[in-house]
């Protein structure tokens, strides 16, 4: 352990399951944590293991030149800096906000901090609790280049990959909302599948094999269709917008005669219809974002 990390401090705003789990991470690490929660009470395991438990949150955040805030939302993150004694004690001081929210959001807190003299960074936690402070954690930041620099040595002790997106404020939030709409699209689908699975007799441990061979083979797919999105070019010599208009067909028609609900596949089976009405049947699916983005 470096004796600048010893000699770090960190605060960290907010003690959900996230917010405990990166105070613990530096506690490993050796950086000087103070702790606050907006609902008293939380900090107390984390006060054994050598935290400093804050009696408010202009206190946890006069305590160390970098605060992490890490709450639901940002109208939470609002609610706890954006008040009279909070902004003053932030001023000179830097936020790490790896608070999920939108860009815009993000955008707006940055011009906060610019005309309060607060440095301003904002990041994205992309794995769950359980990887904090292991390599398998994954954060994503945007913002200064030079503040992020300067704040590395400490964001590191959470362990796992740390990239910098640029300058632009917004982007940490804009990757993370487009990866998280991955994630849960997929969850989605997969929770219609077990439904569709149970009502035919089959149940979740039997289809769940297989259905990780369908998980396996969306990596190359996604990079295949990267390119095309990024060219232009979409083919669908392999599986043409269709012939996956009619697999989604067969899916909604199967789930409604057993009365589950079938929303979002026919949603995404109505964006590839108006593709191949617009004459792109021949082309691969990811034609459907170009029909997405046109207002």
């Amino acid at each position: 352990m470096s004796s600048h990390i010893e000699q770090s401090s960190v605060t960290v705003l907010g003690l959900g399951p996230m917010g405990r789990s990166l105070a613990g991470a530096f506690l490993d690490a050796g950086v000087r944590t103070t702790v606050w929660n907006r609902t008293p009470g939380r900090d107390g395991e984390l006060v054994a293991r050598g935290a400093v438990g804050a009696r408010s949150a202009e206190e946890a955040v006069a305590a160390s030149a970098l605060t992490v805030v890490c709450v639901v939302n940002y109208d939470a993150v609002d609610s706890i800096v954006r008040r009279g004694a909070v902004t003053d004690a932030l001023k000179g001081r830097t936020v790490v906000n790896l608070t999920a929210d939108t860009p815009e959001r993000a955008r707006d807190a940055a011009a906060w901090a610019a005309e309060h003299g607060i440095g301003y960074l904002d990041g994205a936690i992309m794995t769950p609790t359980t990887t904090i402070g292991t390599p398998a954690a994954v954060f994503l930041h945007s913002g200064p280049e030079e503040l992020y620099r300067e704040h590395r040595p400490v964001l590191d002790t959470l362990g796992g990959a740390h990239t910098h997106l640029g300058a632009e404020i917004g982007r940490a939030a804009a990757y993370d909302i487009a990866l998280l709409d991955i994630f849960w699209t997929a969850m989605a689908g997969y929770a219609h599948a077990l439904a569709v699975a149970r009502a035919e007799g089959i149940t979740a441990r039997q289809l769940a094999p297989f259905a990780q061979g369908i998980g396996a083979i969306l990596p190359p797919i996604f990079e295949q269709t990267a390119e095309e999105m990024d060219s232009g070019r979409f083919s669908g010599e392999d599986n043409p917008l269709t012939s996956a208009a009619s697999s989604m067909a067969h899916i909604v028609q199967a789930s409604e005669a057993h009365g589950i609900e079938a929303g979002v596949m026919r949603a995404a089976e109505g964006l590839a219809r108006r593709a191949i009405g617009r004459g792109h049947g021949g082309d691969g699916f990811i034609r459907i974002a170009e029909i997405l983005s046109r207002r």
